[in-house]
């Protein structure tokens, strides 16, 4: 990909995020255990953050490193 290029919304990197934060909030909605929902958002989160980090590194920006 062109570094000038952003990633379409149908990119699978976003797919997975959506995914991920979809069966997040069924599962809070739901009701489930403490511990799969705090498992599923983890999960989410991570997805979001690597769909961030992908678009940013798709138009050419640095990633921040906040450790």
């Amino acid at each position: 990909m062109d570094k000038t290029e952003v990633p379409m919304p149908d990119h699978p990197v976003y797919q997975d995020a959506t995914e991920a934060l979809r069966q997040y909030l069924e599962a809070k909605e739901s009701g489930a255990p403490a511990q799969e929902v705090e498992r599923l958002r983890l999960i989410a989160d991570a997805q979001i953050k690597a769909a961030s980090a992908y678009q940013l590194d798709s138009m050419g920006y640095q990633p921040i490193d906040r450790q």
